[in-house]
């Protein structure tokens, strides 16, 4: 018999594996057990999770209009932001399929109403004159370019309405150009017609070509091929949905490597660098910098929550599923940063002040980004913060696009998590649980004044600036999705 598995615990990869071969709702429900539980945890494995599922969703659900799509999409992401509020990049990724959704649609409409247009707009030159009422198709005026006052006096022939008395009179010259006169000739005869129907008016200017439809009759429209017609137009914007949720599936996988590909304009030779924790952005930001660069990286250890993972990242190597989580499944890191030359010193969290008078640059990892410019990192980010400001040393905090979050919390320890307490005092100590109360939060919220520069996939920007990329990436009617009573 063989014997259990022991120690199991489904995380990513095994979440992963299992989309294809699980129906649409146990996926869902599998996914909002992960992330209540905390069995997949920190930034990107979350948001590689959620954007996975959307993509299960898009093309599982079958959906005859946008609407329903949009419906189902918000359905499934409440319930994941209500599984675990505090990864907000849960929230981001659904937000940005539901713009992505709306923007294709609105892509697909213009394209539907443009060639409408084009098919209908197939005019006859004598619009102008029809729209005002006139009962008789007026003759064609005369091109000056063309036709001499010889010739138009003995072309052409006189209305019985004249004003002159009511008399047939013969032109001698012609006429005045006006708003309805062109010097467009048409098959050999001049047109008379608007500026705006230039580009349209290719047929006669007495009769309407064959198929296209003039402004006074009904098109003749086939049911059938009009079902056949928004058929396939369903098919082609599920398509192009489904690829544009995998566009964002590479934006993340690519995030940090576009990121580690600025290290050399922020690092130079022979500086000191401070960080904390064992970010996977920040690792190999440093890493990429170390290939021409010679400087010195103290990493405070981040105790009591990342400690361990951050010892393992400077000692050997170390396999990560993240910003700090360790996963013996997934190697991320093919060499730690003594193997890449970098001079590593590692510290206690207590000497950061001490140690901030030397430190020439202060790089942090996020949790999240909020939209004034304030950031949630692992605990201690705050105290590196105000410590440096103190010693007017510059903080970069290196996050990619996808940790931006629209959302605006107006109380802010409502963004702190708190860990097990059983990490700083032990159980077995009866007599000191009994007496004290022990808070341990995992992350600190760092305010926007205290940073000064924000390296993302997509450049590198200023706090007050971030406003704009918020702007840029999500809709408004997307930001309070999943509080209905929040909206207008």
């Amino acid at each position: 018999m063989p014997s259990a598995q022991v120690g199991y615990a489904p995380n990513l990869g095994v979440f992963l594996k299992s989309l294809k071969a699980q129906p649409l709702e146990s996926s869902i429900e599998n996914l909002i057990s992960l992330l209540k539980r905390r069995q997949i945890t920190n930034s990107r494995p979350c948001a590689v999770a959620t954007a996975h599922l959307l993509l299960q969703v898009v093309a599982k659900f079958r959906w005859t209009s946008i609407d329903r799509l949009i419906e189902r999409i918000q359905d499934v992401g409440q319930k994941l932001i209500e599984a675990q509020p505090r990864e907000m990049v849960v929230g981001n990724i659904i937000r940005r399929v539901l713009g992505m959704i709306r923007d294709e649609a609105k892509e697909d409409r213009n394209d539907d109403v443009s060639d409408s247009a084009s098919n209908s707009q197939i005019g006859s030159p004598q619009r102008e004159h029809i729209d005002l009422g006139s009962s008789q198709v007026p003759p064609p005026s005369f091109s000056p370019l063309r036709f001499s006052s010889t010739d138009a006096s003995n072309s052409t022939e006189a209305n019985d309405d004249d004003v002159f008395g009511g008399r047939s009179q013969v032109a001698s010259r012609p006429p005045l150009m006006t708003s309805h006169t062109s010097y467009a000739v048409l098959n050999g005869v001049p047109v008379q017609q608007s500026m705006f129907n230039l580009l349209s008016a290719t047929g006669s200017p007495i009769s309407t070509p064959p198929g296209a439809h003039s402004p006074h009759t009904k098109s003749n429209i086939n049911p059938a091929s009009l079902a056949q017609r928004m058929a396939s137009s369903s098919k082609d914007l599920k398509a192009e949905v489904i690829e544009g949720i995998e566009e964002i599936i590479d934006e993340l996988d690519q995030a940090d490597d576009r990121i580690a590909a600025q290290a050399l304009e922020h690092i130079h030779s022979n500086e000191v660098i401070l960080t904390h924790s064992s970010s996977l952005s920040v690792q190999k930001f440093l890493l990429e910098a170390a290939k021409k660069r010679k400087f010195t990286v103290i990493i405070a250890e981040s105790y009591p929550n990342d400690h361990e993972a951050t010892h393992l990242s400077v000692t050997r190597k170390i396999d990560t599923d993240g910003e700090g989580a360790t996963d013996t499944s997934t190697p991320r890191f093919s060499k730690s940063l003594s193997d890449a030359g970098i001079t590593v010193i590692l510290m206690t969290d207590a000497s950061i002040f001490a140690i901030m008078s030397r430190v020439n640059k202060v790089i942090l990892a996020t949790h999240a980004v909020i939209a004034n410019g304030g950031l949630i990192a692992a605990a201690g980010a705050r105290i590196i913060a105000k410590a440096a400001r103190v010693h007017r040393t510059p903080v970069i905090v290196v996050s990619g696009v996808y940790k931006l979050s629209p959302e605006y919390p107006f109380e802010f320890e409502s963004l702190i998590e708190y860990g097990d307490p059983g990490t700083i005092v032990k159980y077995q100590d009866g007599a000191l649980v009994e007496n004290l109360e022990v808070d341990n939060p995992v992350y600190d919220y760092v305010p926007p004044d205290l940073v000064d520069l924000y390296i993302t996939n997509i450049g590198a920007h200023a706090p007050s600036y971030l406003y704009r990329i918020v702007a840029d990436h999500y809709k408004t009617e997307d930001i309070n999705f999943h509080k209905p009573e929040l909206q207008f």
